[in-house]
């Protein structure tokens, strides 16, 4: 949850910053999963095709996290119930 909410409030367009690409280290240009992190953040902030252009698996890779977050969720609050209950 904190990477998505950092990526909502960075700016996609903005500069450059430090990379943990293991390609882009041992100086290998291409990279499958470079932009992925510009696409979600393109999204959050409503471009839609700026997203899909940064990286075309942007969009289902959000919806899939955020699915993973929300049944995480739903679980931890159905096991505290069940504590709670007996």
């Amino acid at each position: 949850m904190a990477a998505l909410i950092s990526l909502a409030f960075t700016d996609p367009a903005g500069p450059a910053h430090f990379s943990l690409c293991p390609f882009k280290a041992i100086g290998i240009t291409w990279c499958p999963g470079c932009g992925l992190g510009h696409a979600i953040a393109y999204l959050f902030h409503g471009e839609v095709l700026h997203s899909m252009n940064a990286h075309w698996l942007g969009i289902p890779a959000t919806v899939l996290i955020v699915y993973r977050i929300c049944t995480l969720a739903a679980q931890r609050l159905s096991d505290n119930k069940n504590f709670f209950a007996s």
